[in-house]
């Protein structure tokens, strides 16, 4: 009698997928919307290994980045000003993005994914602590 094969799969536990190199996406066509509206949501065909984010404003406004909408329209967020960005490893499938301001802000965003269905991450720690 032989013994089953174990096939290891992608899968937010599985080291492997996050020590090979990130497929990559990028946009820079995003606008966040103004503070009284509602937030965006962008949303990633599969789970980060990182992602990084920039306030591409011509003018003196910041913008909100958070992991809910709850969080970026409450205080679980945080700024980034004029031309600041943000970079970091993180397992993710969405990010939401607000204006701290009543003007849309535009944002570039560039991710690494992995091969991870970002399905696997369904509510993308939303109800987290810190995260909203």
């Amino acid at each position: 009698m032989s013994e089953p094969i174990y096939i290891p799969k992608a899968g937010l536990n599985n080291v492997g997928s996050y020590q090979v190199s990130g497929v990559p996406w990028a946009t820079s066509s995003l606008n966040a919307p103004a503070s009284s509206g509602t937030p965006l949501e962008v949303d990633f065909p599969s789970v980060t290994k990182f992602i990084v984010v920039k306030n591409v404003a011509t003018g003196s406004v910041k913008v909100r980045v958070g992991f809910s909408a709850n969080g970026v329209s409450g205080s679980n967020y945080f700024l980034l000003d004029k031309d600041e960005s943000f970079q970091a490893d993180l397992k993710v499938s969405s990010i939401y993005l607000l204006s701290n301001n009543s003007t849309p802000v535009p944002v570039s965003i560039v991710a690494g994914l992995t091969g991870i269905d970002a399905s696997q991450l369904p509510n993308n720690w939303s109800g987290s602590v810190g995260v909203g």
